[in-house]
């Protein structure tokens, strides 16, 4: 499929997900955002990644959230998202926001890990190379690391936004006291923090009590990850543990093992009170992250276009009864 068989659709901004200013900044985030972290890379169905890509811009999703390791191998998500940027999406570049980060373990020796400039910078120089762009619209500190003064970390990050390499800068995964001293030394670069990109579900929580009101006065915008906590808050796991699902296999971040009687009773109740708001289990997870507007977008990682729909539709009610709110805040 090239270009010119691809033409989004018209209406795509009218019957969107809506937007939202990130933090006190002029950019708008899509409430939902796209991660590319699972089912990108090069051992996943291609054609069906290009058709989330297609489908999610149609729908005004306009943010891919991606970073250096993400895909199987490391790289592949860039890469392949690269390829979709080069064949169908280049001449709508400036409609989209495209973040990536780096942090984590990437390549071997003792450069490839970690928050040295030495690290980040010829991190995203990589990125940009698989990506085939200029620059991203976003660059994130995928975690503070103790082994690098923040002081090299966040000068590194101001100067790629002087370099016009990022158009903004953000952090991930940062403990409270570093993150607002992340917050002032990028002030004082003069390339403020635009973004702090945490877990957030119904099941993690911790984030409501500092994370989130440091950020709002610090201006800084929040986006949530892992929204469906891996996939537990779904109807996935209701009746056991599918085969091919991520619990199933030895690897990732959900095991077995937490698939516990206790949890599925919670799903369990969940899913009684999504059903009663005319919602999946999944889209209530998702309106819940967006009821408030401390939360400018949330992370949604689909394996199928049919998963997508799913998701974009939990925009059409994010509004919550008092009691509903009890209800699931007992059962988080």
């Amino acid at each position: 499929m090239s270009n010119s068989t691809y033409s989004p659709a018209s209406d795509r901004y009218i019957n969107s997900v809506g937007y939202q200013n990130c933090g006190k900044s002029g950019l708008m985030l899509p409430r939902l955002s796209l991660g590319l972290w699972h089912n990108f890379g090069d051992v996943d169905d291609a054609q069906e990644a290009l058709k989330m890509i297609h489908y999610a811009f149609d729908h005004g999703i306009t943010h891919f959230d991606l970073a250096n390791n993400y895909g199987t191998p490391y790289g592949s998500a860039e890469k392949n998202f690269g390829k979709i940027m080069k064949d169908h999406l280049s001449s709508y570049r400036d409609e989209l926001i495209i973040s990536t980060k780096a942090g984590h373990d990437m390549w071997e020796g003792p450069y490839g890990d970690g928050s040295s400039r030495k690290y980040l910078i010829a991190s995203l120089h990589q990125s940009l190379k698989r990506m085939n762009l200029e620059y991203v619209d976003i660059f994130y500190s995928h975690r503070y690391d103790p082994n690098t003064p923040l002081e090299e970390t966040m000068g590194a990050l101001s100067d790629m936004v002087k370099q016009g390499k990022a158009l903004y800068v953000g952090i991930s995964k940062y403990p409270l006291g570093k993150a607002r001293e992340a917050y002032r030394l990028l002030k004082e670069n003069g390339t403020p923090c635009l973004i702090n990109q945490d877990k957030y579900n119904i099941f993690t929580r911790q984030i409501e009590q500092n994370v989130l009101p440091l950020a709002e006065e610090n201006g800084v915008g929040f986006i949530a990850f892992s929204p469906l906590a891996q996939g537990l808050l779904s109807d996935k796991y209701l009746n056991g543990i599918p085969e091919n699902s991520r619990a199933a296999h030895s690897y990732g971040f959900l095991q077995k093992s937490q698939i516990t009687p206790e949890v599925v009773t919670k799903i369990t109740e969940l899913n009684e009170i999504a059903g009663k708001r005319g919602q999946t289990l999944a889209q209530m997870a998702l309106a819940w992250c967006l009821r408030t507007p401390d939360v400018n977008s949330v992370i949604v990682g689909a394996s199928s276009v049919k998963q997508l729909q799913d998701n974009i539709e939990a925009i059409q009610n994010t509004s919550f009864s008092n009691d509903e709110l009890w209800r699931i805040g007992e059962l988080g």
